[in-house]
């Protein structure tokens, strides 16, 4: 999966369609003296609509389209004949993308549901025909509505995606190989930093055909939350999920403190995330001794859920998914 088609974030003009104008049109039949006013209506203009697709994972398709206009509505006729309404533009977006004006940052909409559809921009309504301003004192009205503007908007659609879990941790953590060795994901995984430069999804398989969604987070680093390396871009993504699985190495110098450095970035980035469920795993146990695997339990937070695993050794692993399950099915008036 090439990173440069994973998009998450394009900026696009989209405009609506003109309601048509009404008709200002009069009866013309044979032996009837003075048939009247028999003006239609302009037919509306088209919406701009955004319909959620589980077939999408990213924003590439939007890239390159930065105009989006909806056909506008035809002009109403003779004979109380309705003009044909515009054609609707769907824009179909994956799951978890929000709609935002980018001039004022107002939230327009929030696409979480395969097939849902909010119509972003309203057509223009179609101007009334001369037929409804008749009366016992103007029974010849010689006037109709004009069609009602399009709108039109600068929008910015942001994708952040949907996941029961999200793997938080450094670079070179493990988080690619631990979800390689849980799902069918495939992320590249190298021993060098910044190998996952885009998120990745896997559904991982539980007991009794049973699942959930991880979702593998670029590497956070010190100063994230202020811009530095690839996690201010992608943090966006763990406002989705659930759960948070910090994966801290097993080789950290301190582990604790690189869970409490992880914590504080994103306390930075936006408060709230910390009141998601966590959960703690430290990897790579087989390249510590038991003297080791002591001395870092003793230097553990005391309220989270911490389970020590080996991808590589298959070890912990039943466990991490056991404890994930469980936090995903606790009420959640539970902390």
């Amino acid at each position: 999966m090439a990173s440069s088609n994973f998009i998450d974030y394009v900026k696009i003009n989209i405009r609506s369609g003109a309601g048509g104008a009404g008709s200002m049109h009069f009866r013309r039949e044979k032996h009837v003296d003075k048939g009247g006013p028999d003006g239609g209506d302009g037919g509306r203009g088209g919406h701009i609509i955004l319909k959620g697709s589980s077939q999408l994972w990213t924003l590439l398709h939007l890239k390159y389209q930065k105009h989006i206009k909806a056909k506008p509505g035809n002009a109403g006729e003779g004979g109380r004949r309705t003009g044909a309404e515009g054609d609707d533009v769907i824009i179909e977006v994956p799951l978890g993308t929000i709609a935002r004006l980018a001039e004022t940052g107002e939230q327009m909409a929030e696409i979480t549901e395969d097939g849902q559809k909010i119509i972003l921009l309203h057509g223009g309504r179609g101007g009334l025909g001369n037929t409804h301003f008749k009366s016992s004192t103007k029974q010849a009205p010689d006037y109709a509505q004009p069609g009602e503007a399009g709108q039109e908007e600068w929008v910015i659609l942001e994708l952040k995606l949907l996941a029961d879990v999200g793997l938080v941790g450094f670079p070179n953590a493990g988080k690619s190989t631990l979800l390689s060795v849980l799902s069918a994901a495939k992320p590249e995984i190298a021993d060098y930093p910044f190998t996952t430069l885009v998120p990745q999804l896997g559904v991982v398989a539980y007991r009794d055909y049973k699942s959930f969604v991880m979702a593998d987070i670029p590497g956070i680093i010190e100063g994230a939350s202020q811009g530095k390396g690839l996690g201010l871009r992608f943090l966006r993504h763990i406002e989705r999920n659930s759960i948070l699985l910090f994966l801290v190495p097993a080789t950290s110098e301190d582990c604790g403190a690189e869970y409490e450095t992880l914590l504080n970035e994103l306390r930075e980035y936006k408060p709230e995330l910390l009141d998601k469920q966590r959960l703690l795993a430290i990897s790579k146990i087989d390249l510590i001794t038991e003297t080791d695997y002591k001395e870092i339990r003793k230097r553990l937070p005391a309220d989270v859920p911490t389970v020590f695993l080996s991808a590589i050794l298959q070890q912990g692993l039943t466990e991490l998914k056991d404890k994930i399950w469980e936090a995903l099915n606790r009420p959640e008036n539970e902390v």
